[in-house]
């Protein structure tokens, strides 16, 4: 089974090659911060499905978690930064690769990303769709390194 390095690794690979191929294709177009943000995305998604074990990869994921809160939190952006809280313990509710490694839970879990923006700050789906692609584009990459599919 992959470390957090591995995952990590495994996750900036997949970013890499799917963004590299959006780019080529014309597809989208981000800008450089626009990139460094889906990356922490994907990485984080990455890591993710192992952060109810005792991990560096729990430790790595809760570590950006806390400055993501604090930064939300100094703009006064409660609602989301609670939203996000509730689904940060998601994993503490069931046993090592559970439903964290399942394929569904690969496009359930990113949901938030997609949907709480469009409800609460009335963006756009082609606006935060590269967001949700890119937690599911990690999320993939852990389940593949793992072997779930």
């Amino acid at each position: 089974m992959p470390g957090f390095k591995a995952h990590l690794f495994g996750g900036a690979l997949f970013f890499a090659l799917v963004l590299t191929t959006v780019l080529w294709l014309g597809i989208y177009q981000p800008d450089q911060q626009t990139v460094l943000f889906l990356a922490v995305i994907a990485l984080l998604s990455a890591l993710f499905p192992d952060v109810d074990t005792d991990s560096k990869g729990r430790v790595l994921f809760y570590g950006a978690l806390l400055l993501i809160y604090l930064t939300l939190m100094i703009q006064g952006r409660f609602r989301l930064a609670a939203v996000l809280g509730f689904c940060a313990l998601l994993p503490a509710v069931g046993h090592h690769r559970g439903w964290t490694h399942t394929w569904w839970a690969m496009f359930l879990v990113p949901l938030p990303i997609l949907i709480l923006p469009m409800v609460f700050y009335e963006r756009s789906l082609t606006s935060v769709l590269p967001f949700y692609l890119a937690a599911v584009t990690g999320y993939c990459s852990h389940l593949l390194l793992d072997r779930v599919f």
